[in-house]
């Protein structure tokens, strides 16, 4: 059973998807530890009703974003995570971390990569982006992380149609469902061993 870490900074809707989807079978793994960045995140409530281990790390309280991804790298170290799931985690991490768990972290974006995402592309802005620029179709994205924003390789994406008259959160909830059930899908591929990277490439085996 692989051993999941999930960075998340506000509702947690994703990490209570793969909360979930630990509790049914449908994920071959154990989440055990949340590191959130938000005092206020919801996702630590989540994490403190299922007893799940959680810490708080935020960059103004570490003094700097170096000290704080040291931080985060140090406690993904100390329980061993097989897997790192960014579930709406908005910092990024650091290169050792990277490297160390490369093709093992899974990040989901809520758009159809490669549009509409990089640094400050996040949340409500990604789908008002998408209706001011008059897109018909929208999605999200299951990918691996690199070192930079939004560019590792693409595991899934699901495309959902943009409706006359949708606002960001409208565009939103429809979008949020989808994001949920690729995350589980692929976070429970990784915990089987069945996606590896060929050549820049994602393969599901």
């Amino acid at each position: 059973m692989k051993k999941i870490a999930v960075l998340a900074s506000g509702g947690g809707t994703n990490f209570q998807a793969l909360i979930d989807g630990c509790k049914n079978g449908m994920i071959n793994g154990q989440i055990v530890l949340l590191i959130y960045n938000r005092k206020e995140a919801y996702a630590k409530k989540r994490a403190e009703i299922e007893g799940i281990n959680h810490v708080y790390i935020n960059r103004i309280a570490c003094g700097s974003m170096e000290k704080m991804q040291s931080e985060v790298y140090k406690n993904l170290c100390k329980v061993d995570a097989d897997i790192i799931v960014l579930a709406g985690y908005l910092e990024k991490l650091n290169q050792q971390t990277v490297e160390k768990w490369e093709n093992k972290i899974v990040n989901i974006h809520p758009s159809l990569i490669p549009k509409f995402c990089g640094q400050g592309f996040y949340g409500s802005k990604v789908h008002q982006a998408v209706i001011d620029n008059g897109e018909k179709e929208s999605g999200c994205t299951i990918h691996l992380v690199d070192a930079n924003y939004d560019t590792g390789p693409v595991i899934m994406q699901k495309i959902v149609t943009v409706n006359k008259g949708d606002t960001a959160e409208l565009l939103s909830e429809r979008i949020l469902p989808y994001e949920h059930e690729l995350l589980v899908r692929a976070v429970s591929l990784m915990c089987k061993d069945l996606i590896i990277v060929d050549n820049g490439r994602v393969i599901i085996i």
